[in-house]
């Protein structure tokens, strides 16, 4: 499986994420912590907002190995965003390396990055495809669940897409996370699990969900209330100032503050545009 990052904050440097903490994202993707298997090499992506540019986010997906990318490391260096999505991607039950297969996913002003497996998915794509509308069909480039996953969110989600509240968010996602986990039961029996971060921007939300009965799912970490900064390559948690505090999700801790609380098994976390958060209980 995979491991991901999301901020949602004042602006800062995606190197703040990626490269510079002491459990980096790029130290997650070969020196994982809290998987049986510590590689994430199968591909990486960036997603990031610059909304005084435009709705839309950047987007920067490579098949290399995050841990290898020069590029990642000078584009980290120079990016600054208020809300990023940064992945690296272990290839499971599709294990073709291809750029449409690197998360995230964007569409319009929406993005999406799963950290996880649509049980059975092989059995059930065709049923899936069926489902959706044509637009959401024509987003799919590649092979994955994920991004299969990513299209019934953009169906149940609709015209909501530029909502300032994040539980408008949590029920497309619910809503997705319905059909895809019907038609696992249905075709295949098999558990799925479904850490995805999925935003717009301006509010976001960030589930932890697996149907195994005796797993928690896999890791995922949230800090919120302070102000999340790095000078030097030393990253840590200061007081607010006049921009706010952040909220950052991440399959595991970037640092070693205090504060890092695990998400419950089978709940979400949503942040609403004004960094309001609050974790919600996951029934779909």
């Amino acid at each position: 499986m995979c491991r991901f990052v999301f901020y949602h904050g004042p602006p800062i440097r995606v190197s703040s994420l990626v490269t510079d903490p002491a459990h980096s994202l790029i130290r997650q993707s070969n020196q994982s912590e809290e998987r049986e298997e510590p590689l994430n090499g199968d591909g990486f992506g960036l997603a990031w907002y610059a909304p005084r540019l435009d709705e839309r986010p950047g987007l920067f997906r490579s098949i290399t190995p995050a841990w290898n990318n020069a590029n990642l490391r000078e584009l980290a260096r120079v990016v600054e965003s208020p809300c990023i999505l940064a992945h690296v991607r272990a290839a499971t039950q599709v294990r073709s390396v291809s750029e449409a297969n690197c998360h995230p996913f964007v569409h319009g002003r929406v993005a999406m990055m799963h950290n996880g497996d649509i049980g059975g998915f092989a059995a059930l794509r065709r049923a899936l495809l069926e489902r959706l509308s044509d637009t959401a069909f024509d987003l799919i480039d590649g092979s994955t669940d994920s991004e299969h996953l990513f299209a019934l969110f953009i169906d149940a989600l609709g015209e909501d897409t530029k909502t300032s509240d994040a539980s408008v968010l949590l029920e497309a996602l619910q809503r997705s996370f319905s059909t895809a986990l019907a038609l696992s039961r249905e075709h295949a029996g098999a558990d799925s699990y479904l850490n995805v971060a999925a935003t717009n921007g301006r509010c976001a939300v960030i589930s932890r969900f697996t149907t195994q009965p005796d797993y928690d799912g896999e890791s995922l970490y949230l800090h919120s209330g302070l102000r999340y900064v790095c000078v030097d390559g030393a990253c840590h948690m200061v007081s607010p100032d006049e921009h706010g505090a952040a909220a950052i999700v991440s399959s595991e801790p970037l640092s070693q503050d205090p504060g890092w609380q695990a998400v419950p098994r089978n709940h979400a976390v949503c942040i609403d545009a004004d960094r309001r958060v609050r974790v919600e209980a996951l029934d779909p």
